[in-house]
């Protein structure tokens, strides 16, 4: 039967991939760093504080005094394409996108800042996909990142009349992709230091401690990540959690304060890591990169490398490769 003359011309049907990450400011300046950080603690899921209590904060003191700095740090790893962690993931959509082959259509977007989780899944649907994987790219679950970037896109999906189906990326952090790709990276950026660490340590972003005891699997899935590749691994591997904000108790050992403290257990010569970011961003290259190594050498270290996150290199698209072929399992055949 041919549809009526009248009817709207509908595109061939494809399937898509949204791979999502955090966010980043549009640029690193004062008011591009305030609204970032209004829509990002805004949320939530992010600062679970009741909203009565903790807007009078956040707009009454934390963003009058925090975009400043923050935007002076963003200055420090600003790049030529911009955001590290928004031109890296853009580059993970690009190169995934051959390798899946062209039934599938790969986009990315951020949860927090641009191009936003709705304009790219609707932009998804506009394009033919009635089929679509949201991939946030968190190997690590936790409410504050993997569930809001769900969260955003089933509010998008709220508005549609014709909702695409939709399956999520679950947790990777045990799968052996990602450890086995986490062991030949790390290796490989070892075997290129000109000295050998005593110790390598791996950093995650940490959480508030009342997470835990909520039920958030956040601490166990790092901690289960960190044995898995430590038992992979020849040197002594320790873990810690960065990025602590605000009076609450968060996860520890908290890293800066690890940092400080080898030098005094004789320990001089360092690599450091990141496993739970999929991409170098602000908090590894910043955080760890300059500010962590300032930290460990005024304690009286010597040696200090920061490892790159898998980015984009062989090792972590083959990884993400396999990781969504087997999400897609039934929607597109077996590689």
């Amino acid at each position: 039967m041919l549809p009526p003359s009248d009817h709207p011309v509908l595109p061939p049907r494809k399937i898509g991939v949204l791979l999502t990450n955090l966010g980043t400011p549009d640029a690193p300046d004062v008011p591009a760093v305030r609204r970032y950080l209004a829509e990002f603690l805004s949320d939530p899921r992010v600062v679970e504080i009741p909203r009565a209590i903790w807007k009078p904060i956040l707009h009454g003191l934390v963003l009058r005094t925090r975009p400043a700095k923050s935007a002076h740090a963003y200055q420090q790893v600003w790049t030529e394409d911009g955001s590290p962690l928004a031109a890296i993931t853009r580059r993970q959509a690009q190169k995934l996108a051959p390798m899946l082959g062209e039934e599938v259509m790969v986009d990315w977007a951020m949860r927090y800042g641009n191009p936003s989780i709705p304009d790219r899944l609707a932009a998804l649907k506009e394009a033919g996909c009635d089929r679509i994987l949201l991939a946030p790219l968190y190997p690590q679950y936790c409410g504050a990142t993997t569930a809001t970037a769900n969260d955003y896109a089933f509010l998008t999906l709220a508005g549609m009349r014709w909702q695409p189906a939709i399956r999520t990326l679950p947790p990777y952090h045990d799968n052996p992709d990602y450890i086995d790709a986490l062991q030949r990276d790390i290796e490989a950026q070892l075997a290129t230091l000109d000295f050998t660490p005593q110790r390598l340590l791996l950093s995650y972003h940490g959480m508030p401690e009342r997470t835990l005891r909520k039920g958030d699997p956040y601490h166990c899935q790092c901690r289960k990540t960190a044995r898995l590749l430590a038992e992979r691994l020849s040197l002594p591997v320790d873990t810690s959690f960065q990025s602590r904000f605000g009076r609450d108790k968060w996860l520890e050992p908290a890293t800066d304060e690890v940092l400080k403290a080898y030098p005094a257990q004789g320990v001089t010569r360092i690599a450091i890591a990141a496993p739970g970011f999929s991409a170098d961003c602000l908090e590894t290259i910043e955080e760890l990169g300059i500010r962590g190594k300032e930290e460990f050498e005024g304690a009286g270290g010597t040696h200090f490398a920061r490892l790159d996150c898998l980015n984009d290199r062989d090792e972590g698209m083959t990884m993400l490769d396999a990781l969504i072929r087997r999400e897609l399992a039934g929607w597109i055949a077996p590689a």
